[in-house]
């Protein structure tokens, strides 16, 4: 059920229909964003003095006496689809009298240094500092005054050299103020619409992948899953394909139907030739449904919309049976001058199905002729 509502919420955002969870937590950025700029705004004087301000809000600190309100805005701003808002946040120095120099990532490497040396880090005596009170500035310059707990041993020289050549890289300039800057956008500045499109762009690419976890769990060859995940990813080299990466095709049409042009989706599922192949498969299980044309939403039709198919592994087997069968087909047609057999290209595909049964499930013996002619009890059983 969880993952009918993401496709469907998925389908409606393809609509223009913002998706509300995203756009909440886009707007939650917005009170991250002004908290740290705004700083001197009343407001953001009193959700300081009372909660820790950004400070608290970028480290998901809480307290037991903390609003409900700020224990929720903590939350969603620090779950997973959301955190990259933070990853598209640049810290900026200029004082460094906001930011601390072991814990926040102000480096280029936008790594914090506790991170980045840990063992450094164990031993420091300024844990908790802001980068301001880690040197003075002077004539020449900024001056760093580092201290530690106890001498450094021999084998940290070396790796303190490389951290204070990390430090050198970086000015710290007392007359500025720090600041962040939104890397998502070339102004600098976050707004709710580029958060909006940065989370569910984020968001969409985790349901993509995850698409794919039952694709490799099938008892498949292995290069049978790889074909199917380039199938779904839209990477097989259709004609279409070659084209877009410049490569010369000198017939860009469809080799079955001679029709439109040759993409994956027009090849495997909207074809004259290979459309009556789905329908023929589908009343096996008795399904009664629409097909769609996109590689992925169909290839989910097939993981999630299939109510009336007791064997949904075996289903999903067939779903990568038939399209490997198509993609074969059809090089053989490209390549050796074959014409389209709908007939042979389903035995083929119900061949490479009981053939992949035969060989990896331990149970499974039952004869190709009489696996053919009782097709619907494979499914529906």
């Amino acid at each position: 059920c969880v993952c009918v509502c993401v496709c469907v919420c998925l389908s409606l955002c393809d609509l223009g229909i913002k998706d509300l969870r995203t756009f909440n937590a886009a707007l939650l950025g917005k009170w991250r964003w002004d908290l740290f700029h705004k700083h001197e705004e009343p407001w953001a004087k009193l959700l300081d003095s009372k909660y820790g301000g950004w400070r608290a809000l970028e480290e998901g600190t809480t307290a037991n006496q903390d609003s409900i309100w700020w224990k929720d805005l903590i939350s969603i701003l620090h779950q997973q689809q959301n955190s990259a808002i933070r990853k598209e946040t640049g810290w900026i120095v200029g004082g460094g009298d906001k930011f601390r120099f072991w814990e926040d990532p102000w480096l280029d490497t936008a790594m914090p240094l506790r991170e980045k040396y840990p063992r450094l880090y164990n031993i420091s005596s300024q844990k908790q500092t802001t980068i301001s009170c880690m040197g003075t500035n002077n004539s020449t310059g900024w001056e760093w005054n580092l201290t530690w707990r106890r001498d450094l041993f021999e084998s940290e020289l070396l790796l303190a050299d490389t951290f204070i050549g990390d430090l050198a890289q970086q000015q710290v300039q007392p007359h500025r103020e720090d600041k962040w800057i939104w890397k998502h956008d070339h102004s600098g500045h976050y707004s709710s619409k580029s958060g909006y499109d940065l989370i569910w762009r984020e968001l969409r690419g985790s349901i993509q992948n995850s698409d794919f976890v039952d694709l490799w769990k099938l008892k498949i060859p292995a290069k049978s899953a790889i074909f199917a995940w380039r199938l779904i990813k839209d990477r097989l080299p259709t004609k279409m394909n070659l084209i877009r990466r410049q490569v010369v095709v000198n017939d860009r049409l469809c080799p079955f139907c001679g029709l439109k042009d040759e993409e994956a989706e027009h090849l495997f599922f909207n074809c004259t030739c290979t459309l009556p192949l789905w329908w023929e498969s589908i009343s096996w299980a008795n399904l009664t449904t629409t097909l769609p044309i996109n590689p992925r939403d169909h290839f989910l039709q097939h993981t999630l919309g299939a109510a009336g198919v007791r064997n949904h592994t075996r289903w999903k087997c067939w779903w990568v049976a038939l399209t490997w069968s198509i993609w074969n087909h059809r090089n053989k047609i490209v390549f050796q001058n074959h014409t389209f057999n709908g007939s042979r290209l389903m035995d083929d595909a119900v061949f490479v199905l009981w053939s992949w049964f035969k060989t990896m499930e331990k149970d499974f013996a039952v004869h190709l002729n009489q696996w053919s002619s009782n097709l619907k009890e494979a499914f529906t059983s």
